[in-house]
């Protein structure tokens, strides 16, 4: 078993990813500085409270934990904000990234698993994605991250560095059990929005853009189900410490969903009518984003459970609804 340092712990995927690792029987030291992520889905390992900023706290992390391969959740990751907010981008998700694999080269850790985006694509020509496809980011969040896989090639090369970039768009779904679910301050992202009209938290749900081209004139994207996205970091970190090269991988749907067929799936599934209103499009919103898993599925045996968006959403409302306040409730 090793030992894994989880940076972005307790937000949502990375709360995911501890009990995941937990659960196959893996040591987990997590940092989080609690900005957005919650105590509360911490389910297991040790928990340091921390900005990734902070030399000297990863000083002493590197020092006492014998860390064998690191993962990095610890991003912003709101399009809108980095357009509007840019150089906080740049300086929370490349800058302090960079921090972090300076103190692993001077320790010796030489495993990391980046939990990247498909926003580093920016309008592909080409769909699904592919990973060969040009990485041409639209805003400064997907930047951010491109900037990070370049940074991690040249550690690769100077400090042996071995790192699996994971490209993908809009998590969603809670744990099977339901003990940890999504809960964002404020919430941005579709799926609990719509949810949080189905409990009345909300009047209606918005629509940004119903004029893009698409079928329907709204944005499509790719829902991988949290739990999924937790087991291709498994596998990849895997692939590493059985002495695998350095890669990129998207994690996709292969087909998408656009923002109507998502509101109708949730009035389905919560018996809800939900009411939409369409407003103007978001300042750097591709039209599309959906991405290959053929890559991942042939080279790592990826294969997720949650293949559709109705269990995906299952999932999210089993927990919302038992959570209507998030992890005030738990």
């Amino acid at each position: 078993m090793a030992m894994f340092l989880i940076v972005g712990g307790a937000g949502y995927i990375g709360s995911h990813m501890v009990k995941h690792l937990a659960s196959h029987g893996h040591d987990v030291v997590v940092l989080d500085d609690l900005s957005s992520g919650h105590r509360k889905s911490v389910v297991a390992g040790k928990f340091i409270q921390g900005d990734l900023g902070d030399q000297d706290l990863i000083e002493e992390i590197f020092s006492t934990s014998k860390i064998d391969c690191v993962m990095h959740f610890a991003a912003f990751s709101l399009v809108g904000e980095s357009v509007e907010l840019p150089l906080n981008y740049y300086h929370n998700n490349t800058a302090k990234t960079t921090s972090l694999l300076m103190a692993m080269a001077r320790h010796g850790v030489d495993k990391f698993i980046l939990s990247s985006t498909a926003a580093v694509y920016g309008e592909p020509e080409n769909l699904p994605i592919l990973e060969t496809e040009p990485t041409e980011p639209t805003n400064p969040y997907g930047r951010s991250k491109i900037f990070i896989e370049e940074i991690l090639e040249d550690c690769d090369t100077a400090h042996g560095l071995k790192h699996i970039s994971l490209r993908y768009f809009n998590a969603a779904g809670a744990s099977k059990e339901g003990e940890i679910g999504e809960d964002h301050s404020p919430e941005t992202h579709l799926i609990p929005l719509v949810l949080q009209v189905a409990l009345g938290q909300r009047e209606y749900i918005e629509i940004y853009g119903t004029d893009w081209d698409t079928p329907d004139g709204t944005c499509i994207r790719d829902y991988i189900h949290v739990m999924d996205l937790a087991e291709a970091h498994i596998l990849a970190a895997q692939r590493l410490m059985e002495g695998g090269e350095s890669g990129v991988y998207n994690l996709g749907c292969q087909s998408g969903y656009s923002v109507r067929e998502i509101i109708s799936i949730v009035r389905e599934i919560t018996g809800k009518p939900i009411p939409a209103v369409e407003s103007d499009r978001r300042p750097g919103d591709p039209a599309r984003l959906v991405a290959s898993s053929e890559k991942i599925k042939s080279e790592l045996g990826w294969n997720p459970r949650y293949d559709d968006p109705e269990r995906i959403i299952a999932t999210a409302w089993r927990w919302h609804s038992a959570n209507p306040r998030g992890y005030s409730d738990v």
